[in-house]
């Protein structure tokens, strides 16, 4: 692609305008999971631009247009990225080409986390992609990927329109989340599926936005009329983010999966019912045999702070639903929470992404399409989905920590971790899995060339094997961005909620510990945002929350006041998860660099499914928690 069909020259030079007469044509989109060496730079130049990614596949533009604040930082990173981005900058070019081949022992495939349903058996994979522009408002990219046992057409579609307003028609990845590595809604675990996207990398009204419909592969769906029937499910993907300060991104995303055979009608009014009332439209009716629902939806919230410091790094958090609870459409059952944290350099050599996942009985996994969530069976979303038995409805938890290194002699070698911890209670006889790989590559000749060798143990025994940049500078870190510690003691009671038989109770007002950690920067002259994770001891078990979004406003005197917004995981027999809020005050410098904090806090409807045999089984399939409490803690900031 040519700057001049980009609108702005190479190096990000030129006034934009929002306006369809001045407004920049269609991007072209960074293929996920592409060359490790410059995926990890681009990773870096959005966070010194500021730049909260909550969505993938990346728009070329929107790097294009974080360039100019990472150039300022560092000439070398700069550099590296230009001479990337350099392939999407003529009339035609290749966008990526690899080849791999591969040998493998194992006793039974499994797929490859994250790599559109690769299986560890392989020996081969070839992936490649290559576009024209005829015109500035045009692209035509043609792309494929090819392993053994199936072929794809990824990366192949049609793009029109602006930088405010662009269409994708073809087969284009969708992933609705700020997690890399472990996806709830979306990714690249399973084939990329047809889909027609309407999207924008530039915010209209300071917002991003995406919105498509794709073609699911054929599944079996139990009808209105209890027929098991085969037919092609639709899936119609929607994403709402907004930035309101810089730095940090909030983000609403909702999948609903609908029709296909003689399942229910296509219409949009329908669609709309569906999105607007999923109490009414999501759920099937209690008589046996007949099925009313619309559809099978799965939403989230989701967040990514950018702290900018001499080490900066990206936090970021997922609160997932794959049903309602309550009957109330804002409230979200069947939870997941996730969060993840990069650091783009650590140490001058390294960098790290860590990601933690934990998710409810009922993912991936539905009465009416009998396949679940899934596009050739396998999920469409977190690659836990693959590693349990099809269908079983089981919760549980994983861990992912990536760590990449540039040795002295050049190259990059990367190391992957995961560790898998499927619940107990489903059919499946599970025990924890792993899987590790440890890869080498560099540039060599205008190519990068490497291997990689992979291993793990799958949740029944499987096992596979198959084939200096500058610091940031100084202005970015000072007062207006620290690290903080808080410790302290709260007071909390419950109002309990076990059944719909019994009734609610509350328990005694007790006494326990309380410990936080989070970060924070200054986005006005009076107010910062931020994230933490704090922890609490309520009546002997854990309760962990993550604020999304963490906000303070200081006044000219030493009073502050905030407020929090999040998700809370109760660590009972089995999880329950709920809506987390908080509001406090904070006198700060009580002494030198410690702050004296009292806030309250509410875990809001914190609900336990039903799913051991001990547990009660009535109408209502879940427990509920409300945990209110007051903090009075010290916080030690850095």
């Amino acid at each position: 692609m040519s700057a001049r069909r980009l609108g702005l020259p190479v190096w990000g030079v030129g006034l934009l305008l929002a306006s369809a007469a001045f407004a920049r044509g269609p991007s072209p989109y960074l293929p996920l999971n592409l060359e490790p060496e410059i995926e990890r730079q681009i990773e870096r130049v959005l966070i010194l631009a500021d730049k909260p990614v909550m969505t993938r596949p990346i728009p070329v533009g929107l790097v294009l247009d974080a360039l100019p604040a990472a150039c300022a930082d560092s000439q070398e990173l700069c550099q590296q990225v230009r001479r990337f981005l350099d392939r999407y900058m003529h009339d035609t070019g290749i966008d990526y080409a690899s080849v791999e081949v591969a040998a493998a022992k194992h006793d039974h495939d499994r797929p490859i986390p994250d790599q559109h349903g690769l299986p560890t058996g392989s020996h081969y994979e070839v992936d490649a992609a290559g576009y024209w522009q005829p015109y500035d408002h045009l692209i035509l990219t043609l792309g494929g990927i090819v392993y053994q046992g199936r072929a794809q057409p990824t990366g192949t579609m049609l793009s029109t329109g602006w930088d405010f307003a662009q269409l994708d028609l073809g087969w284009r990845d969708h992933q609705l989340s700020p997690m890399t590595d472990s996806p709830m809604i979306g990714g690249t675990e399973a084939p990329t599926m047809p889909s027609a996207t309407i999207s924008n990398y530039k915010k209209v009204l300071g917002l991003s936005y995406e919105i498509f419909v794709a073609e699911m592969s054929k599944q079996r769906i139990f009808t209105s009329t209890g027929q098991v029937v085969n037919g092609n499910p639709l899936l119609d993907g929607f994403h709402v983010g907004f930035e309101p300060a810089v730095g940090w991104s909030f983000g609403l995303n909702r999948l609903i999966q609908y029709g296909g055979g003689t399942n229910g009608g296509t219409g949009i009014g329908q669609v709309l019912r569906a999105f607007f009332n999923p109490v009414g439209s999501q759920n099937p009716g209690t008589t046996p045999g007949v099925n009313n629902a619309f559809g099978n939806q799965e939403a989230s919230m989701s967040s990514r702070f950018i702290f900018p410091g001499k080490v900066p790094f990206a936090v970021y958090f997922e609160y997932a639903g794959e049903d309602s609870q309550r009957g109330r459409n804002y409230m979200l059952g069947d939870v997941s929470f996730c969060g993840g944290i990069h650091f783009p350099r650590l140490w001058r050599y390294f960098d790290v992404n860590y990601e933690v996942c934990d998710w409810q009985e009922a993912w991936y996994v539905h009465g009416v399409f009998l396949d679940g969530m899934t596009n050739d069976h396998l999920v469409i979303g977190n690659w836990f989905g693959d590693n349990r038995q099809f269908n079983d409805a089981v919760g549980g938890q994983s861990h992912s920590l990536r760590i990449g290194w540039e040795p002295p002699f050049g190259g990059l070698i990367e190391e992957r971790f995961r560790l898998l911890m499927n619940e107990t209670y489903g059919f499946g006889d599970y025990y924890h899995g792993y899987e590790g790989s440890v890869s080498y590559s560099r540039p060599w000749r205008g190519y990068t060339v490497g291997g990689e060798i992979y291993a793990g143990r799958g949740d029944e025994g499987v096992t596979s094997t198959a084939q200096s940049d500058e610091e940031v500078a100084d202005s970015l870190h000072g007062e207006d961005a620290n690290i903080f510690v808080d410790l302290g003691a709260t007071m909390y009671s419950v109002l309990v909620d076990l059944t719909d038989t019994q009734p609610r109770y509350r328990t005694s007002t007790k006494s326990s510990p309380h410990i936080a950690v989070g970060a924070r920067r200054a986005v006005s002259e009076h107010q910062d945002l931020g994230a933490r994770i704090e922890g609490f001891d309520i009546d002997n078990h854990l309760l962990l929350a993550a604020r999304l979004l963490d906000y303070r406003y200081r006044f000219t005197n030493p009073i502050s006041l905030s407020l929090g917004l999040g998700g809370a995981r109760y660590s009972l027999a089995t999880a329950a998860f709920g809506y987390y809020y908080t509001a406090g005050m904070q006198y700060r410098g009580v002494l030198p660099g410690w702050d004296l904090n009292l806030e309250g806090f509410y875990g809001d409807k914190v609900a336990r499914r039903h799913v051991l045999p001990s547990d009660p089984h009535t109408l209502r399939p879940d427990s509920f928690y409300d945990i209110t409490g007051l903090s009075l803690s010290l916080s030690k900031h850095f």
